[in-house]
């Protein structure tokens, strides 16, 4: 598989960067991104752009693509609401609709736990309402990611600080069902890539359920 990956810059993009290199069948990964990686793999290869909504139709890099793994994000804490809607929202909406093949490829959407357009919470709305919208967007397939908690890979450098806290509690998470290791996000990904899914929006269960499948 040939996959496109957004986010490997930041915390959960990384970690599947650094999974998705191990796995045999990923024959390449083009990660987007507006700075380096800092990792060189023979699979890698890296497209550098310093806004996403200035990237076009018709764009050569994405082409004979797979998928997409739109993992790029931010925290609604302390975010600004225009700010927050432009990076989850319409930064990947836009991306959705430049992709070239859509109707041979897959568009996995990294969401969260707790997502919802009717929800309470400005994030749940904002990320509900994207969501929905991919959905409509022409592709083979489309899912919404909505992971709890995640454990980092080995190697990984950018560990979000909150992560350390959760770690002890790690084991019990994963047995109600609310974690998953960095491995079973990637694993996930590529499954959802290449047999589907009875459902769109994939929670920490099924992450791990499908994960087992590669």
């Amino acid at each position: 598989m040939k996959i496109i990956l957004t986010g490997a810059t930041g915390y959960v993009g990384e970690g599947t960067l650094l999974e998705l290199l191990k796995v045999g069948d990923v024959e390449k990964v083009l990660s987007v991104s507006r700075k380096p990686t800092g990792i060189t793999h023979e699979k890698l290869e890296e497209y550098l752009v310093p806004d996403f909504m200035m990237l076009k139709e018709g764009d050569e890099h994405f082409k004979g693509y797979d998928a997409v793994f739109f993992i790029a994000g931010i925290t609604s804490v302390g975010t600004p609401k225009d700010a927050y809607v432009r990076i989850s929202q319409e930064i990947p909406l836009h991306f959705a609709d430049i992709m070239p093949d859509k109707e041979r490829m897959t568009y996995i959407y990294l969401s969260g736990a707790g997502t919802t357009p009717d929800g309470k919470q400005f994030w749940q709305k904002v990320k509900g309402r994207t969501e929905t919208e991919i959905q409509t967007k022409g592709f083979k397939r489309a899912f919404a990611l909505r992971p709890a908690i995640m454990k980092w890979s080995k190697g990984q450098r950018r560990i979000q600080t909150m992560q350390y806290f959760f770690l002890p509690f790690y084991p019990l998470l994963r047995l109600i069902g609310q974690a998953n290791s960095m491995k079973e996000v990637a694993l996930s990904q590529l499954v959802l890539t290449r047999d589907g899914y009875r459902k769109f929006a994939i929670d920490p269960k099924d992450i791990t359920i499908l994960a087992k499948k590669m």
